[in-house]
C-alpha cells in the first residue's frame, strides 16, 4: 500500500528558507553590530564556512544550539549584500552575472538553514524552538527583499525577454524561466503599496505556521495515552508492552504505561488492543490532541492561516490559494485536481461499504452487538485479514529486523537496479546517537554522496517520515549530495532487536526512493537539482521505490527470521502480498478525505470570514461522498502538519497523483523484465537524474510512452480487475 508521508522540503532560491514572513534586514555591518557580535566571533562559527568534513557534511559535534541564531543573521546579511551587488551592477545583465550569480549567493545561509531544519525537525528543544520563532519572520522578509527588489527583477526580466536569442543551453533556459516565473509569482510586478501588504501577510503567515508546528508537537506529546492498568493493554505483544513501559520511564512516570501518538488519525495500537474502552480512549486522544481548548489548541491558528492565505492569493491575482499554489504543478488547477480525485471516489465508496459490512459481520460473529465505530475498524479488519490471509502480524515482525531490512532490502534493491554500493561510516558526527551514516558509491566505484538514517521515534521529533538534503548537489558549486531519511519507528527496549511491521518496511523503501532522487541529482544549477520539483512529482520516485519491498528477489534477500536466520516461508510471503491489497476502501478513503479537506480550506476566496474549524471540516467531509464517519480523514484539520507548516498547502492530493505515476511506471517495469540494471539505468537517466531540467509531462511521457493512466493505480489497489 502506498502510504502518504511528508516529502522533501524545497526552497525557491538557494539559501532561502521554506519558513516565511517579512521585514527588511539591516545592512550587514549594522546588523552584526546590533547583535553584539564581532566579525572574529562569527568567522569562528562552525557554520561560517564550508565544512572540512567529507562532502561538506555538517560538523554536528562542533555546532551548538547557540550557534544557529547568529549564523542565520550573518547568512542573511551576506546574501543581502551579494544580491544588492547583482541588482545594482552597472554591467548589462547576462546569465552569468545575474542568474548564475544568484545561484552562487547565500552559501552560508544555505548551510545554516539545511542543518537547522534537519535538527529542528528531528531533535528539537526549547532553545531551537525559540530560534525558529525568531528567525521565521526574518527569513521570509529576506526572501521578500530578494523577490520584490525592482532592480533585480528588471535584470531577470530583460534576460527572459531575450531568451530566444541568448544562446543558453537547455538547463540554463529552464533555470532562467523558473526564476522569472518565481519573481512574478512572488509579487515582483505589484505596486509598492501592494508589495508592502504582501510583506505583512508573509510575516504573519510565517509566525502562525511556526506557532502551529510548535503547538502540534506539544499537543501530540501531551496527547499520549497513559494508563496505570497493564490489563488495559491486553493484546499488545511483549515488545509493545516494553516500549510502552520505556515511554513511561522516559517521561518519569512510575507504575504507568504510555502509548505515544503517531501523526495520523488512526494509531498502530488500535489493530491489536483487545479492550474496546482502551481503543476508544486512544482514538479520542489522537482525534483531539490539538482541540482541548488549551495552549496546544491549533484551531484558531489554522483558521487565521487559511484566511490570510486567501488574502495573499487575491493580492497576487488568483481566485484562491489553491490556484496560486498549483500554477507550476503537474496538475495545474484545482479543477484538474477535483476531476482526478472524482475518478477515485465511486470505486472507493463501493469498497468502503463492502469492508464496513464485513467488519460489522465480524463484530457479530465475535458475540458483540455494538455498531462499528472508527476505533473498531483496524482491530476487526486485522482479524479479518488474519483469517482471510492466515496472517498474524506477530508472526511477520520477526522477519523484519530494521537493520537487515535497510542493508539487505533497501540497499540491495538499489544495488540491483542502479549498481550503487554502501559503506557505513562511524567517523562522522551525527545529531543524535540513533543516527546511522553511509557513504554511497556509484556503479563505477566513484563517490556519489552520503546518506543519514534517523529512524526511531522521539518525543521531540516531528511526526511522520521525510527526506531532505544537508548538502545539495550542484556542479556550479562543486557539491555532491548529502541526504537524510527520518522516520518515527518504535525503538526497541535495550538489548532487543528492532522488529518492525511491513508498513514500516514500506516507509523505509519510500523514503529511500526520495533519497535516490537526491543522490542521483546531476545538475549544474541548484534551482533545478534533485528533488527541487513540484509536489505532485516529488512523491513519484519515492512511491515507485515502495514496489521493490515485495519483489520476490528483494524480499527473499531481507525477510529472514531474526533468531534463526531462516527465510520467510512462502505461505507467509503469499499472505503478505495478498493482504497488502486488503482494506483498500479504508486506505484510499482516508487519503481522499484528507486531500479534499486540504483543497476546501485552500479554495476559500478572499473576504470569506474566519471559519469555525469544526463546522467547516464537517461540511467539507460531507461533500466528499465517502464514509468519513467510520473512515475519518488520515489527518484532521487541527493536526494536518502537511498543509499548515510542511509546504503541502493545496498539495496533499499529490500523494494520489504521484501514485498514479508510480503505478504506471511499475507496470512498465513488469512488462520489460522487472528488476534489472538496464531498467534501473533507464529510470535513473530519464527521471531520477533529471531534477526539474524538463517540464514534467514530457519527462514522464518520454519514459512511459504515453500520458498518465489511472487504470494501473486502481488495479494495484484491487479496486479494478487486473494484475498490477
Amino acid at each position: 500500500m502506498n502510504t502518504p508521508r511528508p516529502a522533501p522540503r524545497r526552497n525557491r532560491l538557494p539559501g532561502l528558507s521554506a519558513l516565511s514572513a517579512v521585514r527588511q534586514l539591516a545592512a550587514p555591518c549594522a546588523l552584526i553590530a546590533s547583535l553584539g557580535l564581532t566579525h572574529a566571533t562569527l568567522a569562528a562559527s562552525p557554520l561560517a564556512s564550508a565544512s572540512p568534513l567529507p562532502y561538506q557534511t555538517p560538523p554536528f559535534d562542533r555546532i551548538h544550539d547557540a550557534d544557529y541564531q547568529p549564523a542565520f543573521e550573518q547568512g542573511m546579511a551576506e546574501q543581502r549584500a551579494e544580491v544588492e551587488k547583482i541588482a545594482t551592477s552597472a554591467e548589462q545583465p547576462t546569465f552569468e552575472n545575474t542568474i548564475a550569480a544568484l545561484e552562487r549567493s547565500g552559501r552560508m545561509l544555505d548551510r545554516v538553514n539545511n542543518t537547522f531544519s534537519c535538527v529542528y525537525s528531528a531533535d528539537t528543544n526549547p532553545v531551537l524552538d525559540k530560534v525558529q520563532e525568531a528567525e521565521a519572520p526574518k527569513l521570509s522578509a529576506h526572501e521578500d527583499a530578494i523577490y520584490l527588489n525592482p532592480k533585480l527583477f528588471s535584470r531577470v526580466k530583460a534576460l527572459y525577454n531575450q531568451r530566444a536569442t541568448s544562446g543558453l543551453n537547455t538547463e540554463q533556459l529552464q533555470v532562467l524561466t523558473l526564476y522569472y516565473q518565481a519573481f512574478i509569482h512572488a509579487g515582483a510586478q505589484l505596486s509598492d503599496a501592494d508589495k508592502q501588504k504582501l510583506r505583512v501577510l508573509n510575516e504573519q503567515l510565517a509566525t502562525l505556521e511556526t506557532t502551529f508546528q510548535q503547538k502540534l508537537l506539544a499537543g501530540t506529546k501531551a496527547g499520549a495515552f497513559v494508563t496505570d492498568n497493564k490489563s488495559a493493554l491486553a493484546g499488545f505483544d511483549n515488545a509493545s508492552l516494553a516500549a510502552a513501559a520505556k515511554a513511561a520511564e522516559d517521561r518519569k512516570l512510575t507504575g504507568k504505561w504510555v502509548i505515544p501518538l503517531q501523526n495520523t488519525t488512526q494509531q498502530p495500537g488500535l489493530a491489536s488492543l483487545t479492550q474496546r474502552d482502551t481503543r476508544h480512549g486512544l482514538f479520542e486522544q489522537s482525534l483531539t490532541r490539538t482541540e482541548k481548548n488549551d495552549s496546544n489548541d491549533t484551531r484558531g491558528t489554522i483558521a487565521t492561516i487559511a484566511r490570510l492565505r486567501a488574502q495573499k492569493a487575491a493580492l497576487l491575482g488568483y481566485p484562491d490559494y489553491a490556484s496560486y499554489v498549483l500554477y507550476d504543478q503537474m496538475a495545474k488547477t484545482p479543477r484538474a485536481v477535483h476531476q482526478f480525485i472524482s475518478q477515485l471516489v465511486p470505486a472507493t465508496l463501493a469498497e468502503q461499504k463492502r469492508e464496513a459490512g464485513d467488519i460489522q459481520s465480524e463484530i457479530k460473529a465475535a458475540g458483540q452487538n455494538f455498531t462499528l465505530a472508527p476505533w473498531d475498524w483496524n482491530f476487526y479488519a486485522d482479524k479479518i485479514r488474519s483469517k482471510r490471509f492466515n496472517l498474524d502480524e506477530n508472526a511477520v515482525k520477526p522477519y523484519f529486523e530494521l537493520n537487515t531490512v535497510l542493508r539487505d532490502g533497501v540497499f540491495y534493491a538499489a544495488t540491483r537496479l542502479y549498481g550503487i554500493t554502501f559503506k557505513e561510516r562511524h567517523d562522522l558526527p551525527v545529531w543524535n546517537p540513533d543516527v546511522m551514516v553511509f557513504e554511497v558509491f556509484d556503479k563505477d566505484g566513484s563517490p556519489l554522496g552520503l546518506a543519514y538514517f534517523d529512524y526511531f521515534k522521539r518525543d521531540n521529533k516531528s511526526g511522520g517520515a521525510w527526506m531532505s538534503n544537508l548538502v545539495g548537489q550542484s556542479k556550479l558549486l562543486g557539491t555532491k549530495p548529502v541526504i537524510y531519511n527520518i522516520a518515527n519507528l518504535p525503538k526497541p527496549a535495550k538489548g532487543q532487536p528492532a522488529l518492525i511491521t511491513f508498513e514500516d518496511v514500506t516507509t523505509m523503501f519510500h523514503e529511500f526512493g526520495h533519497g535516490l532522487h537526491g543522490l542521483f541529482a546531476n545538475q549544474t544549477y541548484p534551482m533545478v537539482s534533485g528533488t527541487s520539483v513540484a509536489r505532485d512529482f516529488v512523491e513519484f520516485p519515492s512511491q515507485f521505490n515502495e514496489h521493490w519491498a515485495l519483489d520476490p528477489e528483494v524480499l527473499a534477500h531481507y525477510a529472514r527470521n531474526v533468531t534463526t536466520g531462516a527465510p520467510m516461508p512462502a505461505v507467509l510471503i503469499d499472505s503478505i502480498k495478498r493482504a497488502a491489497r486488503f482494506n483498500q476502501g479504508y486506505a484510499l478513503g482516508e487519503i481522499i478525505a484528507a486531500a479534499e479537506l486540504d483543497m476546501d480550506w485552500h479554495t476559500l476566496p478572499a473576504g470569506t470570514p474566519k471559519q469555525d474549524v469544526d463546522r467547516f471540516e464537517a461540511q467539507a467531509l460531507a461533500k466528499t461522498g465517502l464514509d468519513t464517519t467510520d473512515v475519518p480523514p488520515r489527518y484532521r484539520s487541527s493536526y494536518f502538519l502537511h498543509i499548515w507548516a510542511n509546504g503541502y498547502a493545496s498539495g496533499y492530493y499529490a500523494y494520489l497523483w504521484t501514485e498514479m505515476l508510480d503505478d504506471d511506471v511499475f507496470a512498465w517495469f513488469r512488462t520489460h523484465g522487472g528488476l534489472t540494471r538496464e531498467n534501473g539505468q533507464r529510470f535513473r537517466d530519464m527521471i531520477l537524474s533529471q531534477g526539474h531540467t524538463q517540464d514534467y509531462e514530457p519527462m514522464f511521457e518520454a519514459f512511459y510512452g504515453k500520458a498518465p493512466d489511472i487504470t494501473p493505480m486502481l488495479q494495484h489497489r484491487a479496486l479494478l480487475p487486473g494484475d498490477n
